[in-house]
């Protein structure tokens, strides 16, 4: 799956420079702001076409850059808000659907906007925004090497980057983050959106970025993981641990929930 986020957007907006770590060539940087407020908010959902989740933090991303090669990728929250269902196709046709318009109008009051069908469980197929043009990935077979990842090597840089989040009129939740670490020879970057909604669906959308430095090789995995709520219920059941718990831990539902998509893919630097 080609990377499939567009890079001539203004969000997020450069309001703060972030954190960064430069390793072997490649730099990395996290940035973290507050919830975006009304006004940009009001821009935002007037270039979406779409009403943005109950927290948007607009301003957060998470890039990763190449400079000698002019290679780089990014996560951000409006190119993975942009990739949502905009036609109602994909939209789940359940009652709360109603409650969400009405929970809506009263979060963004005040806000000049028009709720129009979509899919408003904000379920994202995004993997990244692209910053170069002569740098593609190719289909590839060659898996990310767990082995590496497994072994006791010092942390040089860890974060975690929230991009939205919405409760689905207090009826599941929604929530797109990134999670990324550095060690001396490799680092792992996991983009994750997790959705729940109730008595319905488990959604779970991945995407990782493996960079070996020493070699520049790039490998991208998606895997999109998804189940109805009684079967994955009955799963957690069996347990006896805490069903509650479970049922709020992306981690532990991952292992649970069915491959629905899959892809890998890969390039070289060097």
């Amino acid at each position: 799956m080609a990377t499939n986020g567009s890079s001539d957007t203004t969000f997020p907006s450069p309001a703060d420079a972030g954190h960064s770590i430069t390793q072997k060539g490649f730099k990395i940087t996290t940035r973290k702001l507050p919830i975006l407020k009304a006004t940009p908010i009001e821009v935002m959902t007037s270039r979406l076409g779409i009403t943005p989740p109950e927290m948007i933090f607009g301003d957060n991303l998470v890039a990763i850059e190449h400079p000698a090669s002019g290679w780089g990728i990014n996560f951000n929250a409006f190119d993975a808000l942009d990739l949502v269902d905009k036609t109602g196709e994909s939209m789940l046709k359940v009652a709360y659907s109603k409650e969400w318009q009405k929970n809506r109008e009263k979060v963004h009051e005040g806000i000049k906007e028009v709720v129009k069908p979509f899919d408003w469980s904000y379920t994202t197929s995004y993997n990244g925004t692209s910053l170069s043009k002569n740098h593609k990935f190719e289909p590839s077979s060659e898996p990310i090497p767990l082995e590496l990842l497994r072994r006791p090597d010092p942390i040089l840089f860890f974060d975690e980057v929230m991009l939205y989040e919405d409760e689905l009129a207090d009826n599941g939740i929604t929530m797109l983050s990134c999670k990324l670490r550095v060690m001396p020879a490799r680092l792992l970057l996991l983009c994750r959106l997790f959705m729940r909604l109730d008595d319905v669906v488990f959604r779970i959308r991945d995407t990782r970025v493996y960079i070996e430095f020493e070699t520049g090789e790039v490998i991208k995995e998606y895997v999109a993981k998804e189940d109805d709520f009684a079967t994955v219920q009955r799963k957690l059941a069996i347990t006896r641990e805490d069903v509650p718990a479970l049922m709020r831990d992306p981690n532990k539902l991952s292992e649970l929930l069915p491959i629905v998509d899959k892809s890998l893919e890969c390039l070289k630097l060097k």
